[in-house]
């Protein structure tokens, strides 16, 4: 994902620097070239033979170190660097470089270059609050600077509270939200829906289905990447959304109809990548069950079809998106869907099979619309995301 991009990585004098050995590691892996760049006191916590070991590159620490091929080294990775990310960052970098002082290498090259610039902020509480830090942090915001909030925990000091240096995961994210992919999507708003609904039958039970959300996760990351602003309303499920999404939290069909009903009139474009739970209970109590030779009977009755409202309801200019999951005539009940919801694409894919379908990592889609029909490879459920928003983007 990373291939042909230059990171810069900048390493400051705080316990936190043992994460950016794994960050390090973590981008060649992805292809990235490292650079590291270390403040003398961060050499105290980690050697620089670490990350030229992990990096394969030089690591600089010495504004005058010799011991290179010659080029002005604040000057080359400056400009070479698509991406710095400052991780950790002590105060004392920020105050510097809000003042604008080059006093070593890592600040030097800083100002001189023209590329983004993440600080992630790593210190005691005491001082990420501290008024002189925060007008610090909001002058470099002021000047383009990126700031990455720091975590709250146990600190490596024993107190807790805000100033522990996010997980490399999440660095990681960050990293990727700007250099990753071309930002053909930008200024485009998604609303992008996914996992399951649950609709309780009693305090302890509830009528659900398969869905894992993976699918729409992979669609609002995709999304994200490409610059678009998501928003995505989620039902129960155990994955994390990745950094810079809006998420929005429901459970039953209602809280889901209520919660993108409320957001879809400001949506360029609706994904409803949701398995909504078809039924809900209907009048039911625990004294109302009907028992038969065993077996509990509960009356039910349909939940709101949200992509046909979206459909009956779509402004000019939106596009929606729907899903299909069959199990037989894929083809015929999609281009049925296609037409009674109102929807402008309906990426269909069958659950036979082991390879596609709940909970599984891969995907065999096939996009349906009025203009085409185009049927994806089997490929990992972020690959055919990626394939389906080069579709909606040609739709536009």
């Amino acid at each position: 994902m990373l291939t042909g991009k230059t990171i810069v990585l900048g390493v400051t004098g705080s316990i936190a620097a043992y994460k950016t050995a794994n960050l390090a590691s973590m981008l060649v892996k992805l292809n990235a070239d490292v650079h590291v760049i270390m403040t003398q006191n961060a050499t105290h916590f980690i050697t620089p033979m670490t990350f030229e070991t992990l990096t394969n590159n030089k690591c600089i620490v010495d504004t005058f170190d010799r011991n290179f091929s010659f080029d002005v080294k604040h000057v080359s990775l400056a400009k070479r660097g698509d991406l710095f990310m400052v991780a950790p960052c002590t105060a004392n970098v920020i105050g510097k470089v809000a003042a604008g002082i080059c006093d070593d290498m890592l600040t030097t090259t800083i100002m001189a270059t023209k590329a983004p610039v993440l600080f992630s902020p790593a210190m005691n509480t005491g001082m990420w609050e501290n008024p002189i830090l925060q007008e610090n942090i909001e002058k470099l915001r002021s000047h383009g600077y990126h700031i990455i909030e720091p975590a709250s925990g146990r600190l490596a000091c024993g107190d807790k509270g805000t100033g522990k240096m996010p997980s490399e995961e999440i660095l990681l994210e960050h990293i990727l939200l700007h250099v990753a992919k071309e930002k053909d999507l930008k200024g485009k708003r998604f609303l992008v829906t996914a996992g399951p609904t649950q609709e309780a039958i009693d305090p302890v039970r509830f009528i659900t289905n398969h869905s894992s959300g993976k699918m729409g996760y992979a669609l609002a990351k995709m999304a994200v990447l490409r610059g678009a602003e998501v928003t995505l309303v989620s039902g129960p499920v155990g994955i994390t959304p990745f950094a810079g999404i809006e998420k929005v939290d429901v459970r039953s069909a209602e809280d889901m109809f209520k919660a993108v009903t409320q957001r879809s009139e400001a949506s360029d474009v609706i994904v409803m990548c949701s398995a909504v739970a078809d039924y809900k209970p209907a009048n039911y109590s625990l004294q109302k069950v009907k028992k038969s030779d065993g077996e509990m009977s509960i009356p039910l009755t349909r939940t709101q079809d949200i992509l046909l409202f979206l459909g009956e309801h779509k402004r000019e200019g939106q596009l929606l998106v729907g899903f299909s999951m069959e199990t037989e005539h894929l083809m015929e009940n999609s281009l049925a869907k296609l037409e009674k919801k109102h929807a402008d694409l309906i990426c269909a894919n069958s659950i036979n099979g082991t390879q596609t379908g709940f909970a599984v990592d891969t995907n065999k889609v096939t996009l349906i619309s009025r203009q085409e029909v185009k049927e994806l490879p089997l490929c990992s459920k972020e690959e055919t995301a990626d394939l389906i928003l080069t579709s909606i983007k040609d739709l536009m």
